[in-house]
């Protein structure tokens, strides 16, 4: 499994995108400092992408890309409030194969890190097996899980699904999910929504014998986790 490390010290960004990645497929690990990340580089598994915060409090980014450029072969993404250009020239000249900026979307990062890992030849995904796979039925509203045990859905856990398959293992966000979910003249919003969720994912596993592959993405939305196809 491609292993990532995230080094940034706001504490909601880099507990976002670190349950994001790892929803995605990758072994992630964080740290908060400069300190951290030497730490890590020094006892943990080497990373194959380093997303790098510039602004941390012990350290520059600029320069501890450059330290980590000089003893590391890995990717480097840095991630920043600094947009203009010199700054991001800066970046590049620092040994930096990305720079983003941290309005950029979690979907945004992610397919920073699996474009740098084609480029670098360490991307490991591996297609799933058919036998593997979750199937929504688009006419008869049922899904059936790997094992071939079958569930019929609601109308709203078929709408929910339906998206949620669509986005294949993409995180859908909250508000796509309210939107599509509201009826008209009905108020409908998150509660509903985590109503819905946590009803559907009991009657998977009750259903199917099986851990409903259904998680959530906090702060951001929902994710179906295993290879699914509709049909």
């Amino acid at each position: 499994m491609t292993h990532i490390l995230i080094v940034e010290d706001e504490p909601r960004l880099r507990k976002d995108l670190a349950g994001f990645l790892e929803l995605s497929g990758f072994s992630v690990a964080t740290a908060a400092t400069a300190h951290a990340l030497r730490q890590a580089l020094a006892e943990g598994d080497p990373p194959a992408v380093i997303i790098l915060d510039v602004g941390l409090p012990d350290g520059n980014g600029f320069e501890l890309a450059t330290e980590i450029r000089s003893t590391h072969a890995c990717g480097i993404i840095m991630l920043t409030a600094l947009g203009d250009s010199d700054d991001r020239i800066r970046g590049f000249n620092s040994g930096a194969d990305i720079y983003l900026v941290k309005h950029s979307t979690l979907r945004e990062i992610e397919a920073a890190v699996r474009s740098l890992l084609r480029r670098t030849g360490d991307l490991t995904d591996s297609p799933s097996s058919q036998d593997d796979r979750w199937v929504l039925d688009i006419t008869n509203w049922q899904l059936t899980a790997p094992n071939q045990h079958s569930l019929k859905l609601t109308a709203a856990e078929f709408a929910f699904m339906n998206i949620l398959c669509s986005h294949k293992g993409g995180v859908c966000q909250r508000e796509e999910l309210v939107e599509t979910l509201t009826r008209p003249k009905a108020s409908f919003d998150n509660r509903h929504l985590d109503a819905i969720v946590s009803r559907l994912r009991r009657k998977i596993e009750s259903r199917t014998k099986l851990p409903a592959p259904i998680k959530v993405v906090y702060g951001v939305g929902y994710t179906f986790t295993a290879s699914s196809v509709i049909q």
